[in-house]
């Protein structure tokens, strides 16, 4: 997929190790043991500083952690800005996080505040996740973090945070009030952190689920829930998509960057495909997105044309381009290059438009470029059948 040209510092080596993010992350490591011995150790007995209280100490500790947890945006700040990705940042980064989690709530159960089915499931939930990427990268498959598992990490730093102070005596005195509804607050935070923990799990489990073996137990359903036979061949699937939008009198079209017109000419190839497909535009540079597509210019310089947003307006654009009922946009990397930080070869954006609104779904194709873009025809062509079959 072609970029427009922007600017950007050196890449760096994947052996480099001490760039500033990786150095972060190092810090945050070595940091974890400040907050277990703050939060846990007798230290103002040591130190025999009797004006600090165990409730002082609990916020105190809160602190250290909520330090601790700044850091893990600001490694990724500085290794993003910098254009300094490695492969020992990757690696250590999510350990981090990691062991930063497992710390705090192995020293909320040593203090009775946190029972020990909460850490069982955030823990298996880790080693999951875990393992499944290892079989990934082991495919040479990246599977990046969805949103559900940015939100799972915020709540959960929140419930930590909230279970550590939640029995405070300054917590009482700032505000009885708030000390009442404190336990109820701290349980609904850790409740919703617990349920975006298992849905984080089952995500990457399915995203994954070629390459550990379950995808024996996926089937295509339809847009009622019930079992249905999927077409064997992109042929077959642009037959039934002619038909089907012939019968229902519907016209469709599409936008394609990184399949360069495939998508149409699979449409095109049906006899008496010209009543149904109006046209395509391929929109394989930013310039075209923009200027053809209405892709807003800041949508390309911020999210990147391999995103939600720009599969979005490719396909709301084309559909008012082309004047069409229904139009499918794709938008992706199919390599060998142009991989991003989050963003490994086959991550493939497709906008689907129609007169109820647009949808957008995310694709992480393996194979190399030829079969990334049959398998991005193949999941366009899917999705537009199954549109029509929804709006029969």
């Amino acid at each position: 997929m072609q970029r427009r040209s922007v600017a950007k510092a050196p890449q760096v080596s994947p052996e480099a190790v001490l760039t500033p993010a990786n150095v972060v992350t190092v810090v945050r490591i070595a940091l974890v043991p400040v907050f277990v011995l703050v939060l846990l150790s007798p230290w103002p007995e040591w130190l025999n500083v009797a004006a600090v209280t165990v409730d002082a100490q609990r916020l105190l500790a809160a602190g250290v952690f909520i330090a601790i947890s700044a850091t893990d945006w600001l490694d990724g700040y500085l290794a993003r800005s910098r254009n300094e990705v490695t492969n020992f940042g990757k690696f250590m980064d999510p350990l981090a996080d990691k062991i930063l989690v497992a710390a705090a709530l192995l020293a909320l159960i040593e203090l009775d505040a946190l029972p020990t089915w909460v850490v069982l499931i955030i823990l298996t939930r880790e080693f999951i996740v875990s393992g499944v990427r290892m079989m990934a990268a082991s495919e040479g498959v990246v599977i990046a973090a969805s949103y559900i598992g940015k939100f799972k990490t915020v709540f959960q730093m929140a419930a930590i945070v909230l279970f550590t102070v939640e029995d405070s005596d300054l917590i009482r005195f700032v505000s009885s009030a708030l000390s009442d509804s404190m336990w109820c607050i701290s349980w609904v935070v850790m409740i919703i952190a617990l349920v975006l923990t298992v849905g984080s799990m089952i995500d990457y489990v399915a995203k994954a689920r070629d390459i550990i073996g379950l995808s024996s137990f996926h089937r295509k359903k339809n847009c009622r829930g019930d079992d249905e036979a999927v077409p064997a061949s992109i042929e077959e699937l642009a037959s039934s998509i002619v038909e089907h939008a012939r019968v229902q009198g519907r016209t469709v079209g599409t936008a394609e960057s990184l399949t360069g017109g495939l998508i149409a000419g699979a449409l095109t190839s049906v006899p008496g495909s010209s009543s149904v497909v109006k046209g395509s535009v391929v929109s394989y540079v930013d310039e075209v997105k923009h200027a053809v597509l209405g892709v807003e210019e800041h949508v390309l310089e911020t999210d990147g044309a391999v995103s939600r947003r720009c599969a979005e307006q490719m396909a709301q654009g084309a559909r008012e381009q082309l004047g069409v009922n229904l139009a499918v946009a794709v938008t992706g990397i199919a390599g060998p290059t142009g991989a991003e930080p989050g963003k490994p070869v086959g991550t493939v954006w497709m906008g689907l438009a129609s007169d109820r609104g647009v949808k957008s779904f995310e694709f992480h194709f393996q194979g190399d470029r030829d079969e990334v873009r049959e398998q991005t025809v193949a999941a366009a062509l899917s999705a537009l059948l199954a549109k029509l079959k929804e709006t029969a």
